[in-house]
């Protein structure tokens, strides 16, 4: 489940070339997210690996995390979802 939604936020990634030839990158449903980066791949890795951080971190505090193509990791009474919605 949580590949599966790291997959499908990464699909939801913007990147932008920036002023100084780095490329920077956002996942719009993740606030506060981004990464940046030489290359695109280097800026792509960092990005995913900046993502799994924000998720162990909103775990941790218990953040409310946002639902992503029908994947929702958020607590609900007390218990972690671990579904996804049928499209």
């Amino acid at each position: 489940m949580l590949i599966d939604y790291i997959q499908a936020a990464m699909r939801h990634a913007h990147y932008e070339l920036i002023e100084n030839q780095r490329f920077f990158a956002t996942i719009p449903p993740c606030k506060g997210l981004w990464a940046e980066g030489a290359t695109l791949e280097e800026c792509r890795e960092e990005l995913q690996s900046t993502l799994e951080d924000w998720l162990l971190l909103g775990f941790q505090l218990g953040h409310k995390l946002p639902v992503i193509d029908g994947m929702n990791l958020n607590r609900t009474n007390g218990r972690r979802t671990a579904h996804a919605q049928a499209r």
